[in-house]
């Protein structure tokens, strides 16, 4: 039994994620994941901070991508307080080689994923959802 439609998951992404996030949708998706996705949710001509504010409200998972950098960008760390202040549980998704001593500590002291193909990925994240 799938219980993860119950649960909205909001991918934040860097620009450079972008074709891998747009694949880990996609396949969260085709395993039953009600997903926002910026590509997907923004509509032309919307505030992107309004968009985005929005979409951390209705969702009721974070799931940051990050990589060495991404974790120090003042999106990330917008999203990753709201998403906190909201109450919302933070899954993040880390790529491969990144070194957990230069996340910030909200993310570092939480149990994370470890990045692999997006349908893989997908696949350990829906899973965790099922678990919770």
């Amino acid at each position: 039994m799938r219980i993860m439609g119950l649960q909205k998951v909001f991918i934040s992404h860097s620009a450079k994620d972008a074709d891998w996030a747009r694949s880990f949708a996609h396949a969260l998706k085709q395993r039953g994941v009600t997903v926002w996705f910026d590509e997907f949710d923004v509509q032309p001509g919307e505030s992107w901070s309004d968009a985005i504010e929005a979409g951390l409200r209705s969702s009721d998972v974070l799931v940051p991508l990050l990589d060495g950098g991404s974790s120090s960008t003042r999106n990330f760390f917008f999203e990753l307080g709201a998403a906190i202040a909201m109450g919302k549980r933070v899954v993040p998704i880390l790529a491969r080689g990144v070194d957990p001593s230069v996340l910030p500590p909200k993310v570092r002291l939480r149990r994370y994923l470890i990045r692999d193909t997006p349908e893989r990925t997908a696949e350990d994240l829906s899973d965790t959802l099922e678990a919770a």
